[in-house]
Parts: C-alpha cells; structure tokens; sequence
C-alpha cells in the first residue's frame, strides 16, 4: 500500500530543494472537463538531478507520484481525487530547449518545454516541429510525449511517437536511464523509447526529449469544402492524393452544430460559407517548389464538385485567410467545453467504417433520448472527437444518470467496429474501466507484466491506465 504525503515527508523535501521548487497547489488541482478534483503536494524540480532527488525520496517513503506537464490532458492522468495524497511533479520549471541540429533534423529540449516553443524553435532554423495541438500554448513536450498524443497532422506526419528519436527518463527508483539519442537507426535491443511513450506517466518521468525536426513545406494552402454526407468526404479523401498527393497534412471532418456551437457560446469567429452545410471538410496541404496549393485545392474541388461530392467552398488565398480557417476549427473545442459534453467519446474505427459508425451511432443515441450530437476530428487518420451535449435550456448535470450508459452505447459500437475508445487522448482514470472492457487480454497480462517490472511499489501515477493490483 502507499502512504499519503505528510508533514515530515515534506520537511525532507524542502531540506533537498529550493524553495522556489515548491508550488501552490490549486491550479494543479483539476482538470479541462472538470470531473475530478485533485490533491496533493505540488513539487516543481529545475532539472533532472532534482526529479531524481523528489522521486528517491517518494520511493523510499512509497509515496505516490503523479508526472504533471501542462495539465491538458482529457482523460483525468494529472489528478487523484481520492487515496493517499501524493506528490504531484510538476514539470514547468524545467522549459530548457538545450541544443538544435538543422542538419541533423534534430532539436533537444527540456520534458517542460511547451510545445508552442517549441514550434518556433523549429521556425528559427527553418525547420519544422509537425505536432500541432489545440492546446500547443500550453501543453508541454513530456505531457504529449506521455500521452502519444495526435493532433491535426497526424495524417501525414505520425503521433508524438513517430516525431521523438530519444528520451532521458527518471525511473520509479530515481535511477537515470539515458537514451536521448539522435539516431535515426540504433537496432541494439528492446525500443524503450517507444515503451515510455504513450505510458502516461506509470513507468517514470520523461525530463528530456530528442524530437525529430522536418523540412518546413515552401507553400502552404488550405481549404474549407462543403460534402454532402460523411460517404462523400471520405471519398473526397481518396481523391485529393491524386491531386496533392504525399503533400496532405490536415483532413478535418467538421459537422454543423459545432460551427452552431460557436455561433451560441463563443468563441467568435467569422462563418467561412453563408450556408454553413451539415458537414464539411477543412484540408491543408504543404508543397514544395512547383504547383501552388491554391492551384491543386482549386483542381480538387472542381474534380470534386463534378463528382457530386462537394458543393460550395472556400480557398484561403493569404495566410490570414489560412489562419482564420484553422481558427474556427481550434474553436470548436473551446465551445464544446462552454456548452459542457454529457459524455465526450475520443474514438477511432478504420477509414471505411467512419460513415457506417457515425448512423448507427446517431440511431442508438436516437433510442436514449433527445441529444446533440457534435461530431468533428481528424477524418485522414480515422480518429474522431464524437461528443454528446443536452439541448438547449439544460446543461450536463441534468444528465449526470445518462452519461454512463451513453458512452457504453457509443464506446460498444466501436469496439464492435474493430476500433479504439481512445484514438489520442490516453487512458488517464476516466478509460481505466474501458480498457479492462475492451483490452485484448493478453495485452492487459503483457502490460501489467512491465508496470510490475519497472514500478513494482506502484509509485507512478497510481492507478492511472491499469488499476493497483494488492
């Protein structure tokens, strides 16, 4: 069992570390949605030898603890509401952005490094750091590492994994594991780098990173399509790579009510089309030298619309223009947020099933009572944000006894479909019971297999993703 933060432990911490190390702890306490509140001691370590010190103490007093980057996280990792108090690690004082390597591709950085930074470090060499989030002023690089998290570009750039050559890593018993390699081949053993990535914090605390830069697209376009049905826009998907072919970077399906979401609670936005349709597409594409995005997004659409797949549109022609078409789909889920989702579903189901999945969807949630439904996200990877909001004149809580069998409702059809209930978001504590449901078994034995491992006290994170077995 773990013990809970006390007095005395927190004297041996501040005899260990600054005093500028030690936090208010509100604002660490909640999250986004607002689903939980937390607890705990709010320690924020300068560099890795001051994790090791906060996480060989909290080892040695099997204390527990919980990784906390930018705190955006949608699946509650960053908080425990309930149980032994724990030391919460904060990683926002360690935003070093140590060394950059324009001929390498290569940029090393601090695990607290906010993303947006990040970004514009990329920018200053004329290289290009390709995860890009909603949340990128806020979130930091070990909380997306942490998470494996997607974004907009994952069509044609990868997850956070496929971005990230090497980590540094401070393990449950303060031990230091350096792999912040800059090869791109090193076939010398297991992949821990792909181990820690996507483990939410349970098998250590990621401190620094070895991220993969790109070449930076010369011309960039973007579009905003209006499709006749979900059908349509998948089709217009297959027909765009004859057109910008490896060049696609965004393929955004967004429905109606989330433009009418905006329309009702901000944030504001100029409509990009005077009849906004029930469902368009936003599309951004980058090439090199040769034929213009605007070009090939004017060819697109006119093939396109003589194939009764779209019918209106809009082709950015500036980078205002761009800027303001990416701002409205940003918007949407600040919206969703003010309206405040029943049961919000991060899912994923092959390409060919998303038209099949969002009726049957819609017909099962029919059968449960009065809804609207905003269904958008990232059509190019088939991940989709499929959330649940009450009608007008009456909030979440008003369905707080709905929401469970909602997202059963939503979450079986897609295990059914051959998909995933956490397309990017991670499993955090609110996917704990979800993946026990729908986890291949094996998979389960395979993963607590490693936690007990790597964390055999239980100290990281405990009880996100995989439950505390005693």
């Amino acid at each position: 069992m773990l013990n809970p933060v006390t007095p005395t432990f927190e004297a041996q911490l501040r005899a260990v570390l600054p005093v500028s190390a030690f936090r208010d702890p509100a604002p660490y306490l909640s999250e986004p949605r607002g689903r939980w509140a937390g607890q705990g001691l709010v320690v924020a370590p300068s560099d890795t030898a001051e994790v090791v010190a906060v996480v060989k103490a909290c080892a040695r007093a099997r204390i527990g603890i919980v990784p906390y980057s930018g705190g955006t996280g949608l699946v509650g990792g960053q908080t425990i509401a309930d149980g032994p108090a724990p030391v919460i690690l904060s990683l926002d004082r360690m935003t070093r952005i140590h060394d950059v390597y324009p001929t390498e591709n290569v940029l090393i950085c601090d695990a607290g490094a906010i993303l947006a930074d990040v970004q514009v470090a990329a920018a200053n060499v004329d290289r290009l750091f390709a995860l890009s989030l909603a949340s990128e002023g806020s979130a930091r690089i070990g909380g997306v590492l942490s998470t494996n998290a997607g974004g907009v570009n994952v069509l044609r750039y990868g997850n956070a994994r496929a971005q990230c050559l090497g980590l540094e890593v401070v393990r449950p018993d303060g031990s230091v594991w350096n792999g912040l390699s800059r090869l791109r081949k090193d076939n010398t053993g297991y992949d821990l780098r792909d181990l820690f990535i996507g483990a939410e914090g349970t098998l250590g605390v990621i401190t620094k990173a070895a991220l993969k830069l790109m070449p930076r697209p010369t011309r960039q376009g973007t579009a905003l399509f209006a499709v006749s049905s979900p059908q349509a826009a998948l089709e217009l998907l297959g027909l765009a790579g004859r057109f910008v072919g490896d060049g696609l970077s965004a393929f955004e399906l967004i429905h109606q009510q989330g433009f009418a979401f905006l329309a009702e609670v901000g944030p504001a936005v100029k409509m990009p089309l005077e009849n906004l349709p029930e469902w368009s597409v936003l599309i951004d594409v980058g090439l090199a030298d040769g034929l213009s995005p605007e070009t090939a997004l004017t060819s697109l659409f006119e093939a396109a619309l003589s194939g009764g797949l779209v019918s209106d549109g809009v082709i950015a022609s500036s980078d205002a223009q761009r800027r303001a078409l990416w701002h409205i789909r940003e918007s949407i889920p600040e919206a969703n947020r003010r309206i405040g989702s029943i049961s919000s579903h991060d899912i994923s189901v092959p390409l060919s099933m998303i038209p099949a999945f969002i009726e049957q969807a819609g017909g099962a949630l029919a059968q449960l009572g009065r809804y609207r439904i905003n269904c958008f996200g990232h059509l190019g990877d088939g991940n989709l944000h499929y959330n649940v909001f009450p009608l007008p004149g009456k909030n979440r809580n008003d369905h707080e006894a709905d929401r469970a069998v909602i997202k059963t409702c939503v979450h079986d059809l897609v295990h059914k479909m051959d998909g995933s209930v956490s397309a990017e978001h991670g499993i955090g504590r609110l996917k704990v019971d979800d993946l026990q449901r729908y986890g291949d078994p094996e998979k389960l034995v395979m993963m607590r297999a490693i936690k007990a491992a790597l964390d055999p006290d239980g100290i990281m994170n405990p009880n996100a993703v995989l439950p505390r077995v005693n």
